[in-house]
């Protein structure tokens, strides 16, 4: 899989979030920044994205996926951490 295709499959289904794929041939790390995954915890949200890939996952296709999710207002709070300890 290249990573335009990975960044499809989670485009297609969450329209709204931002995504960043990095990785290369058959392992990818994603960072996707959603409100969809307000409420839901991280086990919730990691079998959400999973799911998309099912096919890939067993045909071999795709090896490894490393999933970071976050509602944006977890990841303004991550930058805004990041920020103050830059700043220390």
């Amino acid at each position: 899989m290249q990573t335009c295709e990975v960044e499809t499959i989670i485009q297609a289904a969450m329209p709204e979030a931002d995504i960043d794929v990095s990785g290369e041939e058959c392992n990818f790390t994603v960072a996707i920044i959603s409100e969809r995954f307000e409420g839901q915890n991280l086990m919730q949200r990691q079998k959400g994205v999973l799911a998309l890939f099912e096919e890939p996952l067993k045909t071999g296709r795709l090896h490894a996926l490393t999933i970071k999710a976050f509602t944006p207002a977890q990841y303004a709070e991550m930058q805004n951490t990041f920020l103050v300890q830059l700043e220390s």
